[in-house]
């Protein structure tokens, strides 16, 4: 059966499913929502799944604004057996749900399944004139890619629990299934050791994790069908091992807990047998928290200095005949393999550990691109691609959504190394976000990632993406995302005495810039505050997005504007133009947003006057466009660390103009 996705590419009422369902077909009438609203479980249930059904049903009573009370079956759950007791890379996601005026019903092999069909029920509950309704459906869904991830970095800023847990339910909510915890790295060490105190104690600022709360999170997970995948990276990145056990090093100390981003000389000593009784104490330690069998262990980004400028490290490396540095980090990396395996876990590391002598159960993750990613499968080795994906690089969601890891290299690859291409995984670096702005940064980008990751793409469904990401992004809150509930308060704090709906209209029409814009801005280290307006502003504006579809919808045709586009598009081109033109005379604002305020002005009023010259019978004077061009070309430049998104909209409007002919038809 085929999915009949163009229909929910236009109708409204499934405007909020995300990843879209592999097969769809629509039925007829609505499920109506109210107070009496239940589930009930038949066949297989357990703990796990009835705490899922009271999760749904507090989710759906703050979505809805009712407060339920029971009584009417009216979602039953039926599950055919557990499934694995912690999620696992190969666990059965699919579901059956079917809905109707009479109930509805979601049949799944495992719990995970159920948990999945569950989050869709959840998306497909929308407002109508009458009330709360699920509008009559038929779905039979199954995730395209297995590893459907996001990592986190909580080393270079620390993100409290809370932070965790309520992303942990957007993952959820959106069918992601591994969380990749990167717990260790210069900045910071931020698990309890009670076998190394030292390293938690002088290696984190006191910004770690209990163990009692890594089970916490890891249960939390499970509760959502999501593994939970540590990393400590090794053996660069390790500064904040250091502090307290600077003898780890391949130089002596003192060493300090890294303020600053990049990479560092301090790194493990591969040459010293003691390094590796360490390791093995530390990793068995760590390995017993977490129940999944991967344990990830960095591996990237190793700075060899400290290694070639020791003369016992470079004598040891002679002896054993290791010629370069290559070299030697590749010996470490077997070492640790072998550590990790007597743990009875599987290595897992970014794509400098690959070496065609590693065990084949090693998992490959690739931040470099599809090319690597392809010579480990051609190798045998299982891979996870991240390239593409990272959201510390704040792309349009677009961009992401682009992303596909069978695609360039890989798409070349046989079928029986393809099906080695597990998925991909997201990732949040965290040098420029804290646990205000985190999840603004995260989401709701992610949300068009897990899509990729799961869904099939018909052009249908490519089209409608950003409809439904913006009503994903809304039902989120729900789930207790703060990615848009903090924007208003940290506009209110930057505010001050100036008017804080003028500082609005500046921050809609503006994004934040990523890593690569920021990092040579200014003077960044993990001290500095995050609270300006580039961490208010964020990665993507709605508002100019509406603005880029009102603009295409009022081109011209040869007889005017009036046969093209809505009257409320044009009206709300206007009135946002208007609103951006008066803006820097209602602001007045001093400091870093003088020149982007007042740049945003003139874009309103290079805008309502390229209106004017599309209408029929107006001429622009001669090397009006070409001037407002090149101003539009200094105005894009960043600012503040943001871009001008306002720019793309009154592009358009330019663009349009510059066909028109005087006679006021097209060229």
């Amino acid at each position: 059966m085929r999915a009949l996705l163009g229909l929910f590419a236009i109708t409204p009422a499934f405007a909020g499913l995300m990843p879209m369902p592999a097969n769809v077909v629509p039925g007829v009438g609505v499920l109506k929502i109210d107070a009496s609203f239940a589930v009930e479980a038949r066949g297989y249930s357990d703990a796990r799944l009835e705490r899922a059904i009271a999760r749904l049903t507090a989710r759906i009573s703050r979505q809805t604004g009712i407060e339920i009370r029971g009584g009417k079956t009216v979602l039953w759950i039926e599950c055919a057996a557990r499934g694995p007791e912690y999620p696992t890379v190969n666990q059965d996601e699919s579901y059956r749900m079917d809905v109707s005026a009479e109930g509805a019903t979601i049949k799944a092999p495992t719990v995970t399944g159920a948990l999945r069909g569950m989050e869709t029920f959840a998306q497909s509950i929308d407002r109508s004139a009458d009330g709360f309704e699920a509008h009559a459906v038929h779905i039979e869904d199954r995730p395209s890619f297995q590893w459907r991830g996001l990592m986190l970095d909580v080393s270079r800023h620390w993100m409290p629990l809370p932070v965790i847990l309520r992303n942990l339910d957007a993952m959820a909510a959106v069918k992601l299934n591994v969380f990749h915890w990167h717990l260790s790295d210069d900045q910071g060490f931020r698990v309890e050791s009670r076998r190394f105190p030292k390293l938690h104690g002088l290696g984190s600022d006191g910004h770690f994790y209990t163990q009692d709360e890594v089970h916490r999170v890891v249960e939390y997970a499970r509760d959502r069908g999501i593994r939970v995948i540590p990393e400590f990276d090794m053996p660069g990145h390790t500064t904040s091992w250091f502090v307290g056990y600077p003898e780890l090093a391949s130089a002596p100390g003192p060493y300090q807990i890294e303020r600053k981003w990049g990479i560092f000389q301090p790194t493990i000593d591969p040459s010293r047998e003691q390094i590796y009784a360490f390791l093995d104490q530390l990793i068995g330690e760590m390995a017993a928290l977490f129940p999944d069998p991967l344990f990830h262990i960095g591996g990237d980004e190793v700075d060899p200095t400290q290694w070639n400028n020791s003369t016992a490290i470079q004598a040891w490396a002679a002896r054993n005949g290791l010629k370069s540095a290559n070299a030697i980090q590749a010996y470490f990396i077997r070492r640790v393999a072998k550590i990790v395996a007597r743990h009875g876990k599987t290595m897992l590391g970014w794509d400098e550990v690959f070496d065609t002598t590693l065990p084949r159960e090693t998992i490959i993750q690739s931040w470099r691109g599809q090319a690597s990613l392809a010579d480990a499968a051609r190798a045998g080795f299982r891979g996870v691609l991240s390239f593409g994906y990272y959201l510390d690089h704040l792309q349009q969601a677009s961009v992401y959504y682009g992303v596909d890891p069978l695609e360039g290299a890989t798409h070349q690859l046989t079928p029986e190394q393809k099906a080695l291409i597990l998925g991909g995984e997201a990732c949040m670096w965290s040098e420029y976000v804290d646990a205000e702005t985190v999840d603004s940064r995260i989401w709701p980008s992610a949300a068009a990632i897990a899509e990729r990751l799961w869904s099939v793409f018909p052009d249908e469904i490519t089209d409608s993406m950003y409809d439904r990401l913006e009503e994903v992004s809304r039902k989120l809150d729900w789930v207790g995302l703060k990615h848009r509930v903090n924007y208003e308060p940290m506009l209110e704090r930057l505010a001050a005495e100036r008017p804080a709906d003028s500082l609005r209209i500046l921050a809609d029409a503006s994004e934040a810039l990523g890593i690569e814009g920021r990092r040579d801005a200014r003077h960044y280290t993990g001290l500095v505050d995050l609270n300006r307006f580039v961490d208010a502003a964020r990665p993507e504006s709605e508002s100019v997005r509406r603005m880029e579809r009102a603009a295409r919808s009022v081109l011209p045709a040869a007889d005017g504007l009036a046969n093209n586009g809505s009257a409320r598009d044009l009206a709300e081109l206007r009135s946002t133009l208007t609103a951006w033109a008066e803006n820097d005379s209602r602001l007045r604002p001093s400091g870093e947003l003088t020149g982007l305020s007042k740049n945003l002005s003139i874009l309103g009023s290079i805008g309502l006057q390229a209106l004017e010259y599309l209408r029929p019978g107006q001429t622009q004077p001669a090397g009006w466009i070409e001037q407002q061009m090149a101003l539009m070309k200094e105005i894009e430049r960043p600012e503040a660390e943001v871009n001008l998104a306002a720019v793309r909209p009154v592009r358009i409007l330019l663009e349009a103009a510059a066909r028109r002919d005087p006679s006021g038809g097209n060229k």
